[in-house]
């Protein structure tokens, strides 16, 4: 039966499958030379090499303990954004009343600079995932064709669409244009929503307490912006990044020498018992050929661990198991506009839910 677990292996060694054909190379050539060539001098002590293999261990566990702090916190980020993204349409809600107003408006009215505000909320987290897709130099995507594969067959709508595309709807020309015109776009949106709250309060439409809570709201999305940008823009450090692959392709080198001894003093010593089996006898002879398949695995869990670190210190770049920006933004989008009374057929349906397996 093909499970889902199945599959999960599947799209491993799918996305590791490059690896392994190198591993195979490095593992036998060895035993050939070792065995079939008959240069037994070929060999290296164990014990160094487990030395290696475990402070290897331990350096790709604490790179993926990183790794991992990255990607919750960036989680986070956006668990931050759903929660003030509710709380601000409540605000919006039951703040903007005709209680101080001058000139009192109708509910029509209300709405429309309801959604106004709301709208241009979704244009704030709509510039923002744009920015975070942005490609930078240290990301994984950059080089490595097995992301290159997995990303290709991924739907990522920042970059099948601009954001110019994107925010169509959701700001005034005006307000577009000049969005457009900066360098960083999800903070000229919030200036504009800032500005904003301040024509309500001079308008009579908010009091002074309801504007400072709206002032207040809007420091709380710049502090959610500027962490994931935070992690954005800052990568896991590339000194560490480096030397743990280094370290990681010695092991992986120096293993097959280590092993073939190992194997061979096995063989040796179960040759000394007298076997009629002719299969037994023919695996005796041959027994340091395993050091070819064990190479291989030990190769693959410490390079699979290493990969899997790799590809989770950049969050929002668009690999499966990045956190999945674009979903949670329409989401949000979805909610809010249903909390302020929004035709449910202006509400954009939510995007298909992708199965976040490893890859």
């Amino acid at each position: 039966m093909y499970t889902k677990k199945n599959y999960s292996i599947k799209r491993m060694l799918s996305w590791t499958r490059r690896y392994i054909y190198l591993f195979v190379l490095m593992s036998t050539i060895p035993v050939v030379l070792y065995e079939i060539l008959d240069w037994k001098w070929l060999h290296l002590p164990w014990l160094p090499i487990g030395l290696v293999g475990t402070a290897l261990a331990f350096i790709i566990g604490f790179k993926n303990n990183a790794s991992y702090g990255r990607l919750w916190e960036a989680r986070k980020i956006y668990g931050g954004i759903v929660n003030a993204s509710r709380l601000l349409a409540t605000m919006v809600n039951d703040f903007i009343t005709n209680e101080h107003a001058e000139q009192h408006r109708t509910d029509a009215e209300f709405f429309q600079i309801k959604k106004t505000i709301i709208m241009r909320h979704v244009a704030w987290m709509t510039s923002l995932r744009h920015a975070l897709r942005v490609k930078k130099p240290w990301e994984t995507t950059i080089n490595n064709k097995s992301d290159q594969e997995v990303m290709e067959k991924m739907h990522i709508q920042e970059y099948q669409y601009s954001l110019h595309q994107e925010l169509e709807g959701y700001l005034t020309d005006d307000e577009k244009e000049y969005v457009l015109d900066k360098t960083n776009k999800q903070t000229a949106t919030l200036n504009l929503q800032s500005k904003h709250f301040k024509e309500l309060k001079l308008e009579g439409l908010i009091d002074d307490f309801r504007h400072i809570e709206f002032k207040n709201m809007i420091e709380e999305l710049f502090t959610l912006q500027g962490k994931a940008e935070r992690i954005k823009n800052f990568p896991y450090p590339r000194q560490f990044a480096t030397l743990n692959l280094f370290f990681a392709w010695i092991f992986v080198f120096l293993l097959p020498f280590g092993l073939m001894t190992e194997f061979d003093k096995i063989g040796q010593s179960l040759a000394n018992y007298n076997t009629q089996n002719i299969f037994q006898s023919i695996l005796v002879k041959n027994f340091v050929w395993l050091t070819v398949p064990f190479s291989i695995i030990i190769s693959w869990i410490f390079f699979t661990m290493e990969r899997i670190g790799d590809v989770s210190e950049n969050p929002f770049e668009g690999i499966a198991n990045d956190v999945p920006i674009t979903t949670i933004s329409r989401a949000i989008e979805i909610d809010i506009r249903e909390m302020i009374g929004d035709d449910k057929n202006s509400i954009p349906e939510p995007h298909p839910e992708y199965e976040h397996t490893q890859m």
